[in-house]
């Protein structure tokens, strides 16, 4: 498994969106923008009725920013337009009109905790510990901070923004409101995700929808919001601090 994927299986009214990349499960700009499309097209797929978000392999949910990518960004605008990439998954996955599920099996880092919190509902094995790391790198969480802040609150968001090098315990996020429930292994954590996501198919699909947009309320800025942030992160991502720090993952 060595190819970057999104892919889409539907089972029982439930479609699962797996994204997946060698570098652990980090995110180039064109599989966050592949990422947006299928929420969006399983939004409007009337087979579908809950979506869960997994990524492929078994150590890492997601490991935020490709690295590689933003190396190369020489100017401000090539920058606002690779964070844009994280602005609109977030967005594609408030403005879906059913509930997306979150399988997180493994550590996330960044724009991971981001995708994480912008799920309806998130569960967890005790190995997923989080991690929004990048102060380290000269640039700060501006695009995913407001997804995190809304699941854990300002105070637990702004300290995992603050101190950058450290991993939080799955426990430690469960208690803070981003995990709903954590399990011992993988595997309890998929029969668990694939009996919650099936029985959520029982309900009334239009009454979820308007719990949706309830539980949404206050974000409908968000698509201009997360824009200005975007923008903020593509100015520091050339400042002389980050090209240096980034000249280290080469």
């Amino acid at each position: 498994m060595n190819d970057p994927y999104v892919k889409v299986d539907i089972e029982n009214g439930v479609g699962t969106i797996e994204f997946f990349h060698p570098a652990h499960n980090s995110l180039p700009g064109n599989l966050l923008a592949e990422l947006t499309q299928t929420i969006t097209a399983a939004g409007n797929n009337k087979e579908i009725k809950v979506i869960v978000l997994k990524s492929g392999g078994d150590r890492t949910f997601c490991a935020g920013a490709s690295f590689e990518e933003l190396i190369t960004i020489n100017d401000a605008e090539t920058g606002r337009e690779f964070f844009m990439g994280f602005a609109n998954v977030i967005n594609a996955l408030r403005k879906c009109p059913k509930f997306v599920v979150g399988r997180v099996q493994g550590k996330t880092v960044g724009g991971g905790v981001g995708l994480a919190s912008a799920t309806d509902y998130c569960m967890a094995s005790k190995f997923a510990a989080i991690k929004l790391s990048e102060l380290n790198v000269g640039i700060g969480p501006f695009v995913v901070g407001p997804a995190v802040e809304r699941k854990i609150g300002l105070s637990g968001m702004s300290q995992i923004a603050i101190d950058a090098n450290s991993f939080y315990p799955a426990e430690w996020a469960k208690q803070k409101g981003l995990f709903a429930q954590v399990y011992e292994s993988t595997e309890e954590l998929d029969e668990a995700v694939k009996a919650f996501a099936e029985n959520l198919c029982k309900y009334n699909p239009v009454a979820m929808k308007e719990m949706k947009e309830m539980f949404w309320n206050g974000t409908e800025d968000w698509d201009q919001f997360l824009a200005e942030r975007a923008e903020i992160s593509g100015r520091l991502v050339l400042s002389e601090f980050t090209k240096e720090t980034l000249k280290r993952f080469k």
